[in-house]
């Protein structure tokens, strides 16, 4: 079978309207003898509100119920298409994951796919059927629902196109794919035509807003190329994919930016083996992601100051969980909450010299003090109030 996975985002689902547009783009692969399989997210805004009646029922919420919850905007937009697409004449029905079932491991809300069973979704394309799957979600060993995360039904697809062995995997939403910067912000971005895996999941991880990190991984890992475009008008899309299919090689593929960061330093730790990880362990069990970290060692070599970043979101627990950590001395702590980052990305960057440089010089003419810098083969980062 020819097989296209679509996914559309709640933006594009975030209407009647835009559903039965949904429905139309559908029907057109349909058209060119595909076998479509179709992963929804919830109407924009649902979950959203899913999560604050969580947190209005309480501070502490069980995991597996918040799960159970916020996974529940998936099955409304899903049955809508289903609903759409047989109103066109076309045999459709909505799946949720544990109707296909879709198999996950790991924690409740940071789930992973491991496995699909694919016979009865198999059957279904054999007969004409168009299923709708939830995306964001899955079920565990225990047969409750997990999710996936913010931005799950990204790596739903992903994955469905990976088990499905698809010839396309196409993530619909309201931009026309992948641009240089944020084109809101800066009207003159450039549309990537053709990105790396490697350049789009340090662009995600540092701010780019397209596509989530662990759904572009999910991506490299199992070499499944993705087409990001609009659900919203015919033009071409920007595709996600290996170094060697890529035929321009730009220097700098585009610049990301962020401005949700804290950054935290703590000053005077008592520096032996191992000290790293036991200042970010509870960390790691608290499912708290780190980002950027350096440490500067003491001329004398017995104590350091360490500096990482976090998002705001974790500011508050992640400063709870430094403070009661028996395993560490340090003199101070200090927190800023009012730190933004930006990086430039581009494989190009590995061969040409010069570059940190211009980076350097343009934030030095607008008088931004770097606090922090990071850099890899294919990212320059700063750091700056």
């Amino acid at each position: 079978m020819k097989i296209v996975v679509l996914k559309f985002g709640g933006t594009s689902v975030g209407s009647i309207s835009r559903i039965k547009n949904v429905a139309r783009i559908i029907i057109s692969h349909i058209k060119k003898k595909y076998k479509v399989i179709v992963i929804s997210s919830a109407m924009s805004g649902e979950t959203n509100k899913l999560v604050k009646l969580t947190r209005q029922i309480s501070n502490n919420f069980t995991p597996s119920e918040y799960d159970s919850v916020v996974a529940a905007g998936e099955q409304i937009s899903c049955s809508l298409i289903a609903g759409r697409l047989n109103e066109e004449g076309y045999l459709s029905r909505s799946w949720l994951a544990w109707q296909v079932p879709i198999l996950t491991a790991g924690k409740y809300s940071y789930s992973r796919i491991v496995n699909i069973n694919k016979n009865n979704i198999t059957k279904y394309l054999k007969k004409g059927g168009i299923p709708v799957l939830a995306g964001f979600q899955g079920i565990n060993s225990e047969n409750r629902i997990t999710t996936i995360g913010r931005g799950g039904s990204d790596a739903s697809a992903i994955m469905v196109a990976k088990f499905f062995k698809a010839e396309k995997c196409i993530i619909y939403t309201d931009v026309d794919g992948v641009f240089s910067t944020d084109p809101k912000l800066a009207p003159k971005a450039k549309q990537i035509k053709q990105i790396s895996y490697e350049e789009m999941l340090e662009m995600s991880s540092l701010g780019a807003k397209v596509m989530q990190p662990h759904s572009i991984q999910d991506a490299r890992l199992n070499r499944v190329d993705i087409e990001v475009r609009s659900s919203f008008n015919n033009k071409p899309g920007s595709l996600i994919t290996k170094k060697k299919n890529i035929s321009t090689k730009n220097i700098i593929r585009g610049v990301s930016f962020s401005k949700n960061d804290s950054k935290i330093t703590l000053v005077g730790v008592k520096d032996r083996p191992g000290v790293a990880a036991a200042i970010f362990e509870p960390l790691y069990k608290n499912s708290i992601n780190v980002d950027m970290v350096v440490q500067n060692i003491s001329s004398s070599k017995k104590e350091t100051d360490l500096t990482f970043t976090i998002k705001n979101d974790d500011l508050i627990k992640s400063e709870k969980l430094i403070k009661k950590n028996k395993k560490i001395k340090f003199k101070k702590i200090i927190i800023d909450d009012k730190v933004s980052k930006v990086s430039i990305v581009g494989v190009g960057m590995i061969t040409t010299p010069g570059v940190t440089f211009r980076m350097f010089n343009a934030l030095a003419k607008r008088n931004i003090n770097i606090q922090v810098i990071s850099t890899s083969e294919i990212k320059n980062i700063s750091f700056d109030r």
